[in-house]
């Protein structure tokens, strides 16, 4: 009975969503079944809306958690130009000039090497990636046929998941490793380009001398430039893999409360929210009261213990920023009028307790505000949810 009040709540969430033909105060009802209004009803009683067949409740769909790889990686290969040799004039410049030929060709020896690095590391970032998005497509797979909550089977790969994201975490700080010493290079490369330049002004040197900087003058400048391409394709590679890294944790986190309960939610919150759905948005104003009105979203009953709402909560919440992607939450903590202060400190636990399903979720604490309220109309602690 309590699964169909279940269903009854994520089937009325998902119509409140879906246009101003289905607002109504009928389509709020509590997660237990209850009329957020006070009035009891039941989830066998009701009539089904004609939209959705009998015994078969509304689901979210969602794209699974990741891509099948992380993101593209630089492909350029770093190759140092060769430094020309130079004869000895036995000028005070032409030593300044062998000196200076030398640094340089230590400084493109430190980039072959940066260089081998960087291609090592991203090889080993791309099969790091893929292990990863091997176990978490199997967890995905394995949830959306069903499976029992808690399944030992489930959890082991999801610490195999764990382990392999961390893998990636420790690629990308390889990366900013190579950053920084790509950073310094550039730093000697710059310098030397400046000496080269004005060893030029020095009196005492010959044609040859001359000659030999002008060569000198062309390779430093090619190395410089080869850094700064290094820089930058290096930088972008660390961007989109922090980045990356940041979603996969928030839909590993979000796996972890699906492979609990034995249910598949989808991608993390966090990732619907810079993604917007750009064919939902126009419903967005079809339907006042909904998104940014003054009706909870969803209403949680904690009635007994152990209430099972993280579906109905993810459903009702994945679908509002599908609409509105920078969508901000109330929860307002509900206490039954008359009650002791131990009540409402416990609403106020409930409160805290569904904030942190949404952290869990993917959805940034700083768009999810809490308060507590009292009602003559509440028969036990709840939890509203308005969206904005």
């Amino acid at each position: 009975m309590a699964r169909m009040k279940i269903n009854a709540a994520i089937l009325t969430t998902a119509l409140a969503l879906g246009g101003c033909s289905f607002a109504s105060d009928a389509l709020f009802p509590s997660l237990t079944g209850s009329d957020p209004k006070g009035g009891s009803s039941s989830a066998s009683g009701g009539a089904a809306p004609a939209a959705q067949p009998a015994g078969q409740p509304m689901r979210a769909q969602a794209a699974q958690p990741g891509a099948a790889s992380g993101p593209a990686l630089g492909t350029t290969s770093f190759e140092s130009p060769a430094v020309t040799p130079g004869q000895a004039t036995g000028t005070f410049v032409g030593t300044k000039v062998a000196q200076m030929r030398g640094e340089l060709q230590q400084l493109q020896g430190t980039m072959t090497r940066l260089n081998g690095q960087l291609q090592q590391v991203r090889n080993q970032t791309v099969l790091d990636s893929q292990a990863y998005h091997g176990t978490v497509a199997a967890m995905s797979a394995r949830l959306q046929v069903g499976t029992t909550p808690g399944n030992p089977i489930l959890m082991q790969q999801w610490n195999a998941a764990q382990s392999e994201l961390d893998k990636i975490n420790e690629d990308i700080a390889k990366m900013n490793s190579l950053a920084n010493e790509t950073a310094s290079a550039a730093t000697i490369a710059a310098y030397l380009l400046d000496a080269v330049r004005a060893t030029r002004t020095l009196s005492g040197a010959v044609d040859e001398d001359h000659r030999q900087l002008t060569v000198l003058e062309d390779e430093t400048s090619r190395t410089v430039v080869l850094i700064e391409r290094l820089t930058t394709e290096l930088s972008a590679d660390v961007s989109r893999q922090q980045a990356y890294y940041g979603n996969e944790r928030g839909n590993l986190n979000l796996l972890a409360i699906a492979v609990k309960n034995g249910q598949f939610y989808g991608a993390s919150l966090a990732t619907r929210s810079v993604v917007p759905q750009i064919a939902a948005a126009d419903s967005v104003a079809a339907a006042p009261g909904v998104v940014g009105g003054g009706r909870p979203l969803l209403v949680i009953a904690f009635d007994k213990p152990n209430v099972a709402y993280e579906q109905a909560l993810y459903t009702a919440v994945s679908r509002a920023i599908e609409r509105k992607p920078n969508a901000t939450f109330d929860l307002v903590a509900i206490t039954p009028s008359g009650q002791p202060p131990l009540a409402a400190s416990q609403a106020r636990k409930n409160a805290e307790q569904v904030v942190r399903s949404l952290t869990n979720m993917g959805l940034p604490a700083n768009r999810v505000r809490l308060s507590s309220s009292t009602s003559a109309e509440a028969r036990a602690a709840e939890v509203h949810l308005f969206v904005h």
